[in-house]
């Protein structure tokens, strides 16, 4: 599935009253739901649940393409610049003094 098939579905499961607000608490929860799992995994003893993680990575998205549909932007457009940022950022790929002493 690609970006512009996935926001057509997505669209159907959107609030009328979907806000900038939804999508930031929605997108805390959600991160928070992932970072519960690797939480457990770590400290707890719990086996590292790959199918949940999935999930939660699903509901993430979710999130982030109601955020960009109110910001008025395509997910491609999204990842796009996401893309530009990064090769900006770390022209030779990844660079931890680069990610240290980075500037915006």
């Amino acid at each position: 599935m690609d970006f512009e098939e996935y926001t057509k579905k997505q669209k159907r499961t959107s609030p009328d009253n979907s806000s900038i607000i939804m999508v930031a608490l929605g997108l805390t929860g959600e991160s928070g739901e992932f970072a519960d799992i690797v939480k457990k995994h770590l400290f707890q003893g719990h086996p590292l649940d790959t199918e949940h993680l999935v999930e939660e990575l699903g509901d993430i998205l979710w999130y982030i393409s109601e955020g960009a549909k109110i910001l008025g932007v395509s997910l491609s457009e999204v990842a796009q610049k996401n893309i530009e940022k990064l090769e900006k950022r770390y022209p030779e790929g990844f660079d931890p003094g680069r990610s240290i002493n980075r500037k915006p």
